[in-house]
């Protein structure tokens, strides 16, 4: 049972970001900006990879799905994120809070193996292009798809079993903008060694192993780059993966920096800042990655618009 000294009430409140009001509507309005760039972003990179043929190929498969995790990804956070600054409650139930939690390591595993399918694509079209086809074929890139969202389910489920059987006492108030394990477990009341094991046992693997692959796949990708005599050869290899490499580089170091410690080397405001950046402007980040330096996206949006274009006159 979840049990205070002084109290018991059936939920948690949000300390938040700052205590300052002028502070709360200056990031209200920025998340706000944040939020529908990140909402229009990735529907419009999915819809413009759906309307266009040409970009029915595994890596743009993959980025449907990117796209489509990042989306719920910011209704996961952004949306409770607000109204806590801009109203003054800050309070979410117990269901509400570990539901978010839940959902928030399932996006999240699953983004990790998908970036890594996405790098395992990488490598089969530059180090093994004539094969490529075969290789990725429908079949394998739906496995990987569903092995990503398996992963997912595994990790959520497991860290909400177990972050459920801490008694939390003494206070009800969590020191984060939303429901993440570190801030949560500050609350309890009894060991919760056995379960930050287990949280990153399970947590860490992800990362680890998902982190582990893209390195490698990305050493052969370097290795076959080097070894291509053209100057513009290298470019158009480099420019595959680019955008791909530079989404890890930004997702997987801001995760690292905030989950791979202990609970006692916590820190609010630091943690906080990495948490703003992948829980909320990493989303918005990715479908401009992946489209303002990517040319056949830039190719599709052209055709897509000229499509529609022809179609009103047509009408």
């Amino acid at each position: 049972m979840y049990s205070w000294n002084n109290t018991n009430v059936p939920y948690f409140i949000l300390v938040g970001l700052t205590d300052s009001r002028e502070m709360q509507l200056l990031l209200s309005l920025l998340f706000v900006l944040i939020y529908v760039i990140s909402v229009v972003g990735n529907l419009g990179l999915t819809s413009i990879i759906w309307l266009d043929h040409q970009l029915h190929t595994p890596m743009y498969f993959f980025l449907t799905h990117l796209s489509i995790l990042d989306l719920c990804y910011s209704n996961v956070i952004t949306p409770k994120t607000l109204v806590n600054l801009l109203t003054s409650s800050k309070s979410i139930s117990f269901v509400g809070c570990f539901t978010q939690l839940y959902f928030f390591v399932l996006l999240s595993a699953t983004e990790f193996f998908i970036l890594t399918s996405m790098a395992y694509d990488c490598y089969i079209a530059i180090c093994n292009p004539l094969h490529y086809p075969v290789i990725m074929s429908p079949r394998l890139c739906r496995a990987l798809l569903t092995g990503s969202y398996m992963v997912g389910f595994l990790d959520a489920t497991v860290n909400n079993l177990f972050m459920r059987r801490q008694d939390f006492c003494n206070s009800n108030k969590i020191h984060h903008f939303f429901c993440d394990t570190s801030p949560i477990l500050v609350l309890s009341c009894n060991d919760t060694y056995g379960t930050e094991m287990m949280i990153m046992l399970l947590g860490g693997s992800s990362i680890i192993i998902s982190l582990i692959i893209i390195c490698v796949s990305y050493v052969w990708i370097l290795s076959t780059i080097l070894k291509i005599t053209s100057t513009s050869g290298k470019q158009k290899a480099f420019s595959t993966c680019a955008s791909h490499l530079l989404g890890v580089t930004i997702f997987y170091g801001t995760i690292i920096f905030t989950y791979l410690k202990p609970k006692k080397s916590y820190s609010l405001g630091k943690d906080q800042v990495a948490s703003v950046f992948y829980t909320i402007v990493v989303p918005m980040l990715n479908p401009l990655i992946y489209s303002l330096r990517n040319k056949e996206v830039k190719n599709a949006f052209i055709r897509v618009m000229q499509k529609r274009g022809g179609f009103r006159q047509l009408k």
